[in-house]
Formats: C-alpha cells, structure tokens, sequence
C-alpha cells in the first residue's frame, strides 16, 4: 500500500458486554477505553489506530446495541453506533460465544445486514471447546461465516487479519507501477521460532544470502521480531526472525517478556511456523510447549532439525526424530521434518520445499459430498459409543474454512461425545483428505441436516 492511501474505517459493534472495547483496547495497542465486567460503559463513539500486523487503520468502538425507547440516553447511544456503521467501510459484528446468542444479537444483526455494509461476524470469548461450538450458533445471523477469537487472550486474530485483508486494496488513483502485483502476490509469512540459541537468526541470514540479523555464540541476542522480505524461487516471502522463547519460569527480566511477547504475536500472524530444533537435542519439554502454541493458534508447522552437520548416523537421528514427533506432537502428526545445517547452508532449499508444502496443505479444501462420503463410511467403521444407553447420530459433515481445514459436524447429543471418538475422527480426516502436520478444526453442532429428506 502506498503512503497517501486512503486509510479504511473498521467499527466494533454488538450488544453490550460482549467484549468489543476489548478487541479496540488490543488493536490500538493501548487501554483507551474503559473495560469492565459491567455492560454499558461504552456511551460515546471511541476512535483510534488499530494496528494488526503489518494493516493500519481507523478503528472505532461503539456502544452496546440495545432496544430502547424513542428519545432515550440507550436511543441517543445506538444513534451513535447507527452513524459509525454508516461511515464505515467494514462492520466487526461482535458476538458472545459463551452465552451464546440472544435476542438483541438477532434484532442488531438485521440492523446491521440492512446498512448494506461489508460485515465480518466474530465470535469473542470463544477459548474453551464449549465456547468455540456455540460459536456456531452464530451462522443462523445470516452474516457469513463465525470467527472464533479471544479479544482478551489474543486469540484468532491471524483469521482476523486474513478476513481485513481484501478491504485494503489500493485505488488505482494511489497505486504505484508495482502495485498491483503486491495484491495479486502477497508474500508468504514465516515466522522462525525455537529456544534461545537455536540458531534462528543464523538460518534468517542462510536463507537471505546476507547478513542482515547479528548473530552469535550468546543466547538470547534477538530480542525485538525483525521481518525481512525475500524472494524464493520467484515467490515472495517475508521472514521473521524471533527472540528465543524460554520456559516461563526462568523469565524475569521485564525486557524478555516483551520480547516473548513480540515472539508469539509473530507467531499469530504467521502462515507457516517453522520451529528450529537442535538435532542433537531435539523436542525437549519447551519444544513441544512451543509446537503447541502454534497447533492451537491454527498455524502451519515445519520443524528444522538444525546443526545437521554435527550429527554422525544420520539415519538414526532421522528415525528417532520422526518417531518422537508423531508420538509427542499427535496434534500435528505428519508436520514436515526437515534436516539442515543453518551455518553451511545444507538442506535449506529442502526446508524451504517443505514449508511450501505445509502451506498448501493449510490452504487445502475437501468437497462436501467427499466429506459426507467420507463420515458416512468412517461412522460403519466405528460408530459412535452409545451414552446412558442411546446412541449419538452424527448426521452431516462440511468444512467450514480452511487456514487452517476446519470442519463441521452435525449431529444429535454430540456434546456427549468423548474426548477419544473426537481424535478418531480428527486422524480419520487427516488421512482420507491427505492432509499432514496441519492443525484441524473439528466442531459439533445439534442440528436438523438440511440436506436430510424426510
């Protein structure tokens, strides 16, 4: 985007208390509006800079929608928030996943569908199991698909990024020369993450054929996240190097906490993360805590099994580090496993393949009647186990996204369903639909199959 672009208007709408001042306080960077367990302390129309990734735009929290009289302050309020939706160029519809959704949410919801503005529905509070299926609900708003996120906890705001994305397109009247391309290319995020002296900055240097990050034999020289554009065989990239991240309690120091911080903020806007390890100590407990912060943010993971150039029976270090990251990491089985040399440069090329790889199969989407095909067998193979004598019925399955493949089913009592059965399904999913490594998505929701003749 260019300097002198127009900046896009974002407004936070929805009925009180669902957590939209929240959302504004995390996106400006900054607590500019008052937070509290009490609805409506949002009256006035609040502006601000939200910045989400590398997007800048004006972002305004409203006050809570209610149904009021004519003439009163609650009339005057919604009045307000009815301007801010007029002026903007795209409405965040905020609702609450944990108590799912009510009357008022319904009543704003046709407000909101008739202003004629780009709407993206978001589901706050949604960092339980529970709260995330109830976030379903929300498809009965007839606002597009539900985004699950935690305003507090930061959660799910790469699929917000994703969602802002196409609203930032640059007129032609402000577009330079190379403009459109970096539209119609953007470039591949890939976030470089592991234990201090993991040599992060070193495979950042390999890769770019430079310099660029300062390195050495200390641990913990990285402090801020630092992104570099590069090109790999004519796609686009931009890396970013990390700080190395620690187990929490050795950290004390207030410097290494923002920079842990920074660390995993990267990691949330990053398409693909690729976790360096020591292949001489590879998955140790802060290993896995890591590669579970990425499977549970939905990202795309690679593990680099760096400092190749120093193990002696290669083979064997190969079998053991696939055996122990299948067993370990069954959230993320078949990940691609790359072994390299960040100071000599062997197997980076390879490492860069399977980072395309893994980004393919984030992206990838399954046909709904592959999917029906697909639980139908899987249901002859091992039906559900019946609770307290009656059988839960898993009736219609479709995938809701990708990035990462998320899918639904749709069911009777499938809150009843246990914890095992689930599992099965998730591996059932990932081998029939070929889908390694990537984080998946698999939610439940009581419902009539509208596709079930009767």
């Amino acid at each position: 985007m260019t300097e002198n672009a127009p900046r896009i208007t974002v407004a936070v709408v929805g009925r009180p208390n669902v957590g939209k001042s929240t959302l504004f306080n995390r996106l400006v960077g900054k607590r500019l509006a008052l937070v509290d367990d009490q609805p409506g302390v949002t009256r006035d129309r609040r502006e601000g800079e939200g910045h989400l990734g590398d997007l800048v735009f004006r972002i305004v929290d409203t006050a809570g929608l209610e149904h009021a009289a004519d003439g009163s302050l609650q009339a005057r309020m919604r009045a307000q928030t009815e301007a801010a939706i007029a002026e903007a160029d795209v409405v965040l519809f905020m609702v609450d996943a944990r108590a799912g959704l009510t009357a008022d949410d319904e009543r704003f919801a046709d407000l909101v569908r008739r202003s004629a503005r780009p709407v993206i529905l978001v589901a706050n509070k949604a960092e339980g199991r529970a709260a995330s299926t109830m976030a379903y609900e929300a498809y009965s708003l007839g606002l597009g698909d539900p985004m699950p996120i935690s305003s507090e906890h930061g959660e799910g705001l790469g699929d917000l990024y994703d969602a802002l994305v196409p609203f930032f397109a640059v007129p032609d009247e402000y577009a330079g020369d190379d403009e459109p391309e970096e539209e119609e290319n953007p470039p591949l995020r890939i976030a470089i993450v592991g234990r201090p002296n993991a040599g992060k900055s070193t495979l950042v240097n390999r890769l770019i054929g430079s310099d660029r990050m300062l390195t050495g034999p200390e641990a913990g020289i990285t402090r801020d996240s630092v992104s570099v554009d590069w090109e790999w065989r004519g796609r686009r990239v931009r890396l970013v190097d990390t700080a190395g991240l620690r187990k929490r309690a050795r950290i004390v120091d207030k410097l290494e906490k923002l920079s842990v911080a920074d660390a995993i903020r990267s990691i949330k806007f990053a398409e693909v993360v690729v976790l360096l390890l020591d292949a001489a100590v590879p998955f140790e407990k802060q290993d896995l805590s890591i590669a579970d912060l990425v499977a549970r943010e939905g990202r795309s993971l690679v593990f680099g099994l760096n400092k190749w150039d120093l193990v002696e029976d290669r083979n064997k270090a190969l079998a053991n580090a696939r055996e122990a990251l299948d067993r370990l990491l069954p959230q993320v089985k078949g990940a691609g496993l790359a072994p390299l040399s960040a100071e000599t440069g062997e197997g980076v090329d390879k490492l860069m393949m399977t980072v395309a790889k893994a980004h393919e199969v984030w992206n990838r989407r399954a046909p709904t009647a592959a999917i029906n095909r697909w639980l139908e067998a899987t249901l002859e193979r091992h039906p559900p186990p019946a609770v307290a004598g009656k059988r839960i019925k898993l009736r219609y399955a479709t995938q809701a996204k990708a990035r990462p493949p998320s899918f639904i089913i749709f069911g009777t009592r499938t809150s009843e369903l246990p914890d095992s059965y689930t599992r099965y399904l998730v591996n059932s999913l990932r081998e029939a639909f070929d889908l390694p490594g990537t984080p998946i998505r698999l939610n439940f929701r009581s419902a009539e199959n509208p596709y079930d003749k009767k």
